[in-house]
């Protein structure tokens, strides 16, 4: 473990061109997937065991032991205006080897409004002049996990991410970045994990179509190209701790705690320079490893109130109810914008396949 923590305190004090760090790109990729996940809030940085993984801890793959496993998840925000979707598969290798996984996520927006010609040179509007374009996010995901050196106290993976950003005929950029993650098991059954998104920045190249971007009124230019053709992604690290409480035979509890850390200063509770902190809590309630009950709440911030023109704290609540039957299990989950007072609410549905659990 201390070669581990001396690796991210390296990775963590990593300098960047702060011309080109952006606070927010490629925030797609932090929606997670999988109803568990997010109806718990994101609380499943040590405790998430399937295919779901790669979104939340690479290292929870090595929980499939047999077989395979495959997921898909749908989910739509702000009355179906954007959509998001996500497919992954997952298996074992040889040997026991480890475990192999590729991911699939889009999230697009269809059918904006195209306004950059609808005033000509001379300054006359020309309502046909109006079309329309999609803007897409899409991401591919290979992740590995493995137990180093044959411990099995601790699971280690790592995550490649292929990114393709598309905005209409105005620009397109490509990125490549890294996610590191671990889970180590105790003797008491606590579960410590970590996860450490874009581990060496995430680096977006973009190309802009400046003709079509631009619009030229009377002589003066609108819509320039951005000076910055390239944009970097600072590292985010999640760290979370769960433990398994049984009541009886037949009913469980599953609470995870911990805070999340992004190497910018934003909304945060806690908020400098350097990093920005806020903690979240999530739970799942377990009877007969068949019905599932889930709670959680995260994204805590500060923000003002215009009316009354005073700081407050806002959070993302969460929730989400799952059944299983042998090998298939179907997920629900719902969540807000996270905006105080939001009515805003998102419904996610996933599936999941586990061929191992036909089996048994």
């Amino acid at each position: 473990m201390k070669r581990i923590l001396f690796f991210l305190l390296i990775i963590l004090t990593q300098s960047a061109d702060a011309q080109i760090i952006r606070k927010y790109s490629n925030e797609f990729l932090n929606i997670g997937a999988g109803a568990r996940g997010l109806a718990m809030g994101g609380a499943v940085v040590s405790n998430q065991d399937d295919v779901y993984s790669p979104m939340w801890n690479p290292a929870g793959l090595l929980q499939i032991e047999y077989d395979w496993q495959a997921a898909a998840m749908h989910a739509e925000y702000f009355e179906s205006i954007a959509k998001y979707d996500y497919v992954a598969y997952a298996k074992p290798l040889d040997n026991k080897n480890g475990v192999f996984a590729i991911s699939l996520v889009r999230l697009g927006v269809d059918n904006i409004l195209n306004t950059t010609q609808l005033i000509d040179s001379e300054g006359n509007i020309d309502y046909d002049k109006i079309s329309s374009f999609s803007t897409s996010d899409y991401a591919a995901l290979f992740s590995y996990a493995f137990h180093p050196n044959g411990n099995q106290r601790l699971d280690l993976g790592a995550t490649a991410k292929v990114v393709y950003r598309n905005v209409g005929k105005f620009a397109s950029g490509y990125g490549f970045g890294f996610d590191l993650g671990g889970i180590y098991h105790t003797e008491t059954g606590l579960n410590l994990g970590f996860m450490l998104r874009d581990a060496t920045t995430t680096v977006n190249f973009w190309t802009i179509n400046q003709k079509e971007l631009s619009t030229v009124v009377n002589g003066e230019e609108f819509n320039p190209a951005p000076a910055d053709k390239m944009e970097i992604t600072m590292p985010k690290l999640n760290l979370g701790v769960s433990k398994t409480y049984e009541f009886n035979r037949d009913l469980k509890l599953l609470p995870e705690a911990g805070v999340n850390i992004d190497f910018a200063k934003t909304a945060a509770l806690i908020s400098t320079d350097f990093a920005s902190i806020t903690p979240y809590f999530g739970g799942e309630l377990i009877f007969q490893d068949m019905i599932f009950v889930r709670l959680g709440l995260n994204r805590f911030q500060t923000i003002s109130d215009i009316e009354d023109l005073k700081r407050k704290i806002s959070f993302q609540p969460s929730a989400g109810i799952g059944i299983r039957y042998k090998g298939l299990t179907l997920d629900y989950a719902i969540t807000n914008s996270g905006i105080g007072g939001s009515n805003f609410y998102s419904n996610f549905f996933s599936l999941k396949l586990d061929m191992q659990g036909f089996r048994n």
